[in-house]
């Protein structure tokens, strides 16, 4: 739960067959802390776990999804966030994935790990004022949730180089083009139509249903577990780059960065 320091909260509320999940930290533009990473994972372990639960809505509260990670409270002197247990669903889906379809709703910024939720799930409704990037490389560190692979399955390779390389900001209307969002709506409308899916993916068999995203998932695993193999070697070549530290601190001093490729 959030903190008086107002670190946020991940909430949660039942609505029929489906599960809500509400990020809540709007004073921070949504900013996800460790403990909010953990309370999303608990989230989903209840949405996977809960035979009367049949599909799951991801959103947040505010104008904004997220801006990201909270950096300082993830990689500050002395920051040691705990990882997910292995046996609880990871929100980003690189250890274990949430059996259950899950819709996203993004509104307003949609940034970094935000894309990495929300391309974990399955269905993803835009308002059509949301902001999205992937700007890891451009503070030096690199996509470490998911979003290497995940922008290649959904978008192709020239769209997905195409914003990985570039970092730069782009709207719903190209993220439905490439097939990053399935659905843009007006803003204040997302959550809504969300649930509406939701419900009606609620209504199917709920065998057929998760057999059908088991399937889909045994498609790409091979991929997958390649991918998420070259998480650790990636993380270990950025995190101890200079590059990385000078990412850092012209991110928190609000000044455009000097890298040296070191």
């Amino acid at each position: 739960m959030s903190d008086e320091q107002g670190s946020g909260e991940v909430r949660s509320e039942v609505d029929g067959r489906v599960l809500k999940i509400t990020i809540a930290n709007a004073q921070q533009r949504n900013a996800v802390t460790p403990d909010m990473m953990h309370q999303l994972s608990d989230a989903l372990t209840e949405l996977d776990e809960n035979p009367d639960l049949w599909a799951g809505v991801i959103c947040a509260e505010g104008d904004h999804f997220t801006s990201g990670l909270d950096m300082a409270k993830f990689f500050a002197p002395g920051a040691e966030p705990k990882p997910i247990p292995v046996d609880k669903v990871d929100p980003l889906g690189l250890t274990k994935r949430c059996r259950k379809p899950v819709v996203t709703a993004v509104q307003g910024i949609c940034y970094t790990v935000g894309v990495e939720i929300m391309l974990a799930g399955d269905i993803v409704v835009a308002a059509d004022d949301v902001r999205f990037c992937q700007m890891e490389a451009k503070r030096g560190i690199a996509p470490l949730g998911g979003a290497h692979f995940r922008y290649l399955t959904r978008a192709g390779w020239g769209d997905a180089m195409y914003h990985l390389l570039l970092c730069d900001e782009f709207g719903a209307s190209e993220a439905h083009r490439i097939g990053l969002v399935q659905e843009v709506v007006a803003p204040g409308e997302q959550v809504e139509r969300a649930m509406e899916l939701a419900r009606t993916i609620a209504k199917n068999a709920p065998i057929g249903i998760q057999a059908t995203k088991a399937a889909a998932n045994s498609f790409i695993a091979e991929a997958e577990k390649a991918a998420i193999a070259a998480i650790p070697e990636i993380r270990e070549k950025v995190m101890k780059s200079q590059d990385m530290m000078e990412g850092i601190a012209s991110l928190m001093q609000r000044r455009p960065a000097e890298f040296k490729g070191q």
